[in-house]
């Protein structure tokens, strides 16, 4: 089947020459937050600033900033700006916006084809492949049939099982989800698209990996500060380079990262990796994350 990524939930309609919309109901996913989330409208801002440039040219960096909440009730318009069209590269400035306002800026670089001698990258980390390792519904049903499962604890996972979110996900080191101890701020995860997307053009793959980019990304943040409940936690901005071709709906390894936090802040980095060890795609993000002041109890 289709990936509903590509179907729906990253399919906008052309008003005018660069003003898109997508209407309400297409999200397919809303966080229980009941916000719009922000990986659909980074993806969904791409796909608008892709439509303003020759097929040739790919995407090579974003910039992005939340402003406002975004609405899931209401139709969200993407408004371009052909900002430049070099020989070499383009920049397209795109706006969300909602009830009169934006929501959402965004200026993506696209660049033709060049060719140099200048290559390095990192070394991909060496994890299990994803064949070996559980989804994150498969986890979560193991800890369903444990007959001494809590049950707030039940309710809680039935909730999570019950999202229909259209990624893949298979967690390297997964986190004890009762356990309050504070983990070190790294986490790695198998991830890709669901259903096929295919060969087509590499923007239509840059733009799935921008939606998935955005999942779990901030809660890298947390695994230090699992003792404390977390009222608010919002992201202010995101920033993505693609440096190599992949296939959005192949696994690639998430490798997350947070090497700071402070001032009701957090800093978040990553890396997507293709199967090969060729580095994909690096991520980086500051969000909000405000909460209460005194640790809560050990829920062991």
């Amino acid at each position: 089947l289709r990936s509903v990524l590509i179907t729906s939930v990253l399919n906008l309609e052309r008003l005018e020459l660069d003003l898109f919309r997508c209407a309400a109901g297409r999200h397919h996913w809303v966080p229980a937050t009941q916000r719009l989330f922000g990986g659909q409208i980074v993806g969904q801002a791409l796909v608008a600033a892709a439509r303003a440039v020759s097929r040739d040219e790919q995407v090579h960096s974003l910039h992005c900033y939340f402003v406002r909440t975004g609405d899931p009730k209401v139709p969200v318009l993407y408004e371009v700006e052909r900002t430049r069209t070099g020989k070499s590269f383009s920049v397209r400035s795109v706006k969300a916006i909602q009830h009169g306002k934006p929501i959402f800026t965004c200026q993506a670089s696209f660049q033709l084809s060049q060719e140099s001698p200048v290559k390095h990258q990192f070394t991909m980390p060496t994890v299990p492949p994803p064949e070996e390792l559980l989804t994150q519904e498969e986890l979560i049903q193991k800890f369903l049939q444990n007959p001494n499962l809590a049950e707030r604890y039940r309710k809680h996972l039935n909730k999570i099982q019950a999202e229909d979110v259209p990624i893949d996900i298979k967690p390297v080191n997964p986190p004890d989800i009762f356990s309050s101890e504070p983990q070190e701020p790294k986490q790695l995860f198998w991830v890709r698209a669901r259903g096929y997307i295919g060969e087509t053009d590499m923007k239509v793959h840059c733009c799935v990996a921008a939606y998935i980019s955005d999942y779990a990304f901030l809660g890298t943040a947390l695994l230090p500060h699992r003792q404390y409940h977390i009222k608010f936690m919002v992201s202010l901005d995101h920033s993505m380079w693609f440096h190599a071709p992949f296939r959005a709906d192949h696994w690639m390894l998430y490798e997350c990262e947070s090497p700071w936090a402070g001032g009701c802040r957090a800093l978040v980095q990553g890396r997507l990796w293709r199967r090969d060890g060729v580095l994909a795609v690096t991520c980086a993000q500051e969000g909000v994350i405000r909460v209460e002041q005194r640790p809560n109890q050990s829920k062991l």
